[in-house]
């Protein structure tokens, strides 16, 4: 089982790559997506979105988590992170993986055992549980701790998370069905 985790942002993008075999978490690759500020906010948008779909081709994922929204005291800061967000989950349901969302005192409670953890603590857990010679950029060992909080959740989740993601897609109307199928088809050669 492949997982990818994504922390969002709108200059610097962390995702991390974990696969599960058995009880054991093995890390696959991990990085940071940045784009240049001086770029129109929509074309950084869509560098973003061309680049994590790009991403999920090379990896395919079976699941995805995402950290949940957090609320900032600047408005205007928090509407871009919710722009990245939206782009970063049109990309997943794009690809068809499923995905699920960390706060980050759930993704520090799971790694740690305290919701309250310092980010330098998360990403030694990160490392540990990893075995990975140093520790990864900031951004990519945040997506890589909530990428390993989605492994570490209860396998019947996972189960639950697809079933739902069929039944949405059997109330899917016949048109909008094949119009997403040409789609796919198109972009694929």
């Amino acid at each position: 089982m492949i997982a990818i985790g994504i922390d969002p942002g709108t200059r610097n993008l962390g995702w991390g790559i974990v696969a599960s075999e058995g009880n054991r978490l093995c890390h696959v690759a991990h990085g940071v997506i940045r784009v240049s500020q001086e770029e129109s906010f929509s074309l950084r948008l869509r560098e973003i979105g061309d680049r994590l779909d790009d991403l999920l081709r090379q990896y395919q994922p079976a699941l995805a988590s995402v950290e949940g929204m957090f609320f900032d005291k600047n408005a205007q800061s928090a509407a871009k992170l919710g722009h990245v967000r939206g782009v970063v989950l049109l990309c997943l349901a794009r690809a068809q993986v499923p995905v699920r969302e960390h706060s980050p005192a759930r993704v520090k409670q799971t790694l740690t055992g305290s919701g309250r953890a310092e980010k330098l603590q998360v990403a030694r857990m990160v490392q540990t549980i990893l075995r990975l010679e140093s520790l990864p950029p900031g951004d990519a060992s945040d997506a890589l701790a909530i990428a390993i909080t989605e492994l570490r959740l209860d396998p019947r989740a996972h189960t639950l998370a697809e079933q739902k993601q069929k039944m949405q897609r059997k109330r899917m109307p016949p048109h909008l069905a094949a119009a997403i199928s040409r789609a796919k088809a198109a972009r694929s050669s």
